[in-house]
């Protein structure tokens, strides 16, 4: 099993808080003899439809010297994760859970937003010290 991400818990706490049901603490999916390991799997059922809505999230810190390092490893494996959910789960939707402080800076870059817009990112923005969620990114 990977290590967890140092922020792990902290986003778990925040999508609990907004009423999602971790059904997965990591998501493990194979295909043929590639194994993969998303963060975490979510579900919400909603009041007036029977079907809920299901999400996978991949929790990154961005805490390592350089940040375009964790940048470039984060989106490897957003699109890797991405793949493997649209071949096996087609019904869930992957975010990528960013701390607020590196969305408020390096997530404003124009390389990085560009990139965002290209590779079409869903971000969870989160605060790791209060367990928020503040924003959902589509």
């Amino acid at each position: 099993m990977a290590a967890k991400d140092l922020f792990h818990d902290a986003v778990k706490q925040a999508l609990l808080k907004e009423e999602w049901v971790i059904t997965a603490d990591p998501l493990k999916i194979k295909i043929d003899g590639v194994k993969f390991e998303i963060d975490l799997a979510a579900e919400k059922v909603f009041a007036a439809e029977k079907a809920g809505q299901k999400i996978a999230v991949e929790v990154k810190s961005f805490v390592n010297n350089s940040v375009i390092y964790d940048f470039h490893a984060a989106l490897g494996q957003f699109l890797n994760y991405r793949l493997a959910l649209q071949m096996c789960e087609p019904d869930r939707i992957l975010y990528l859970a960013v701390p607020l402080d590196t969305f408020n800076s390096f997530f404003q870059e124009r390389f990085v937003q560009e990139a965002v817009k290209l590779y079409q990112l869903k971000l969870v923005v989160y605060d790791p010290r209060k367990e928020v969620i503040i924003e959902w990114k589509e």
